[in-house]
């Protein structure tokens, strides 16, 4: 069928939906659901897809729907619970669907008889309360910290099994023993409680009990709980310092942003607790709904994971939230308030938030722009898929001396330095011979790569041109690397070699793929270098020491390793030399002496 027929059969289809609220199911050719969406009126609803001019994104869905299913329900309400449920039951590739930009661990209080406390990235729907998100791994440990340090409560999983005396927890003061009944039920349903009240931000009131009870224990002589005390009142007050926004408004409250561009939506919940920031979400979708559209779809996926609706939650912009409201209501049994910014005070730290989107969104643009040039770079050299890790070599000499191949590493258009890796060469013996040089440093790295399982690199480049190409083709054939593609990048005219082609692919300057490879190639070329001449100055201060008689390679590498550099050595004491030569003393002020002299560096002393 044509795209024309197409769209006339659904345009007759929709004629026979109901007027009334419900949920549809958006089909493409392989009967996938492509989209779920929610309508007040199923037919006025899917019906404004398929009339007026629509802009790309919505273009690019209506033109891969091939059927539409519609699902009634009694009102718009039970349509928004239904629209939830579906997309998450089946992930439609154009809806709202969350992603953490960045996973960040929260604090979890078990719901138990004797609940416990600890750090993890799953929320678990079982009754446990959950504190954070915390954007920093040194807040949340600080906290854990604290919460063991003042009111400590049990480390054993699962179900609390009675003992008859408390394990080492106890004993180093990490658990106060309800296992042994060293704290009642009661009394560790009061620690709990404090703990919650800690994670909440609710620290002024403790940091008052706190400081009475240090000077208590300090007029009691008691210097060593008093100190304890006031390491305590410090750590809560570093962890008051790291929230980085404080107001005076006790009011749970929440700030949502988004961030939108084309597709692309990134949303940032910042939460507010006791007059504190306490926690940051930051999610990543794709979908080609507008904002207006977007932004419920968000909330209600967001609150039906949190354990913590908030008293008031800001929007960045006016929506239609009377169902979002009785979402509350109704699943939540909380009465929340959204409302857009208005206050100065609220505005800050909406600011803060849509910042926080706007880094997001332009750090994903430009990964997708380099997932761009990655996807030309793979056309132009015909490459099976995506190079995300290239691997280059270069060789450095200097008339065949210290003979040095470098093995860089670029993931995703960027260098990936811990995996640079450097090869001495030895096979040459003094001969000046490229081909043989990279023979030997391909064969060195890919010989390890197959006999360990390294992962292996979607793109080989070799700084040079069609000979120094085949010659790593070769290697990697021997060794049954077929799959590894190759390319030579030659400097004088930045021509592009491939193995078994006679002409070289020349790009235009500026080229967005050339870039990458000669980002590789200048990587290859300055590693190499380096090291090459770390080498000569290596060699060089060797020969100096070695010119002095009763000094032999043994000694003057011995000590080099000691003193690092000759300055070193020059500036040090003679009995230092003479311990770490295995010398005579007056042997090593001669060294010292001879030294000074070849370096230019002889004073007169008195």
């Amino acid at each position: 069928m044509t795209p024309e027929e197409i769209r006339f059969e659904l345009k007759e289809a929709i004629r026979q939906f109901p007027d009334s609220p419900g949920v549809y199911l958006m089909k493409d050719r392989r009967e996938k659901i492509i989209y779920v969406g929610k309508a007040k009126s199923l037919k006025k609803r899917v019906g404004s897809y398929f009339t007026g001019k629509k802009d790309v994104k919505t273009d690019i869905l209506v033109r891969r729907i091939r059927s539409i299913e519609t699902i009634a329900t009694n009102n718009e309400y039970e349509a928004l619970l239904l629209e939830n449920t579906l997309i998450k039951k089946w992930n439609p590739r154009y809806n709202i669907s969350l992603k953490d930009g960045k996973s960040y661990p929260v604090i979890r209080v078990t719901r138990e008889e004797f609940p416990r406390v600890f750090r993890t990235r799953r929320i678990i729907q079982d009754g446990s309360d959950y504190f954070g998100p915390y954007p920093s791994a040194v807040t949340l440990d600080a906290y854990l910290e604290l919460v063991n340090r003042l009111y400590p409560l049990r480390k054993c999983r699962g179900k609390l099994k009675k003992r008859d005396a408390p394990c080492l927890y106890y004993h180093i003061h990490q658990c106060s023993g309800p296992c042994a009944d060293m704290i009642s039920k009661k009394d560790y349903g009061k620690q709990v409680r404090k703990v919650k009240d800690l994670l909440s931000g609710n620290s002024e009131s403790l940091i008052k009990k706190l400081t009475r009870e240090m000077k208590n224990a300090a007029a009691d002589l008691d210097f060593e709980k008093a100190a304890r005390i006031r390491d305590s009142i410090e750590g809560i007050g570093k962890i008051d310092e790291e929230q980085g926004v404080v107001d005076f408004d006790q009011e749970k409250r929440d700030y949502v942003a988004l961030e939108q561009e084309g597709e692309f939506y990134t949303f940032v919940v910042f939460q507010m607790r006791g007059g504190k920031l306490v926690g940051r979400d930051l999610f990543r979708t794709e979908s080609p709904v507008e904002p207006e559209e977007a932004l419920p779809v968000f909330l209600l996926q967001y609150y039906s994971r949190s354990q913590d609706p908030p008293v008031t939650l800001f929007i960045p912009f006016p929506i239609e939230v009377e169902l979002i409201t009785q979402y509350f209501m109704k699943e939540k049994g909380a009465d929340v308030s959204i409302l857009p910014v208005e206050d100065n005070k609220d505005r800050v730290v909406m600011n803060m938030a849509r910042e926080n989107a706007i880094q997001d969104g332009s750090r994903r643009k430009q990964s997708r722009e380099k997932h761009e040039v990655l996807e030309e770079l793979q056309q132009v050299l015909s490459l099976s898929k995506l190079p995300r890790r290239i691997e280059g070599f270069d060789i450095a000499q200097l008339s065949g001396k210290y003979p040095v191949s470098s093995l860089i590493s670029f993931y995703n258009g960027k260098p990936d330095k811990k995996n640079y890796r450097y090869f001495r060469l030895k096979s040459l013996d003094g001969m000046i011979d490229d081909y043989e040089s990279i023979r030997e440093a391909v064969a060195r790295r890919y010989t390890r790569v197959l006999n360990e399982g390294l992962p292996k690199p979607d793109l080989v480049l070799i700084d040079g041109g069609k000979g120094q190409v085949s010659a790593a083709r070769g290697v990697l054939d021997a060794i049954g690397f077929t799959d590894i593609p190759v390319a030579g990048l030659a400097k004088q005219n930045e021509e592009i070699y491939l193995p078994g082609r006679s002409k070289p692919i020349l790009l235009p300057e500026g080229n967005e793929a050339l870039r990458v490879l000669q980002a590789v190639r200048d990587e290859t070329h300055r590693f190499a270098t380096s090291l090459n001449q770390k080498l000569r100055h290596k060699s060089v201060r060797a020969e100096r020491l070695e010119s002095i008689p009763g000094i032999g390679p043994a000694r003057s590498k011995k000590l080099l390793t000691t003193f690092g550099s000759l300055d070193d050595l020059c500036a040090a004491e003679p009995s230092a030399v003479a311990e770490a030569a295995g010398i005579p003393l007056k042997k090593a002020e001669e060294i010292i002496s001879v030294l000074l002299e070849v370096n230019g560096k002889v004073k007169n002393e008195s």
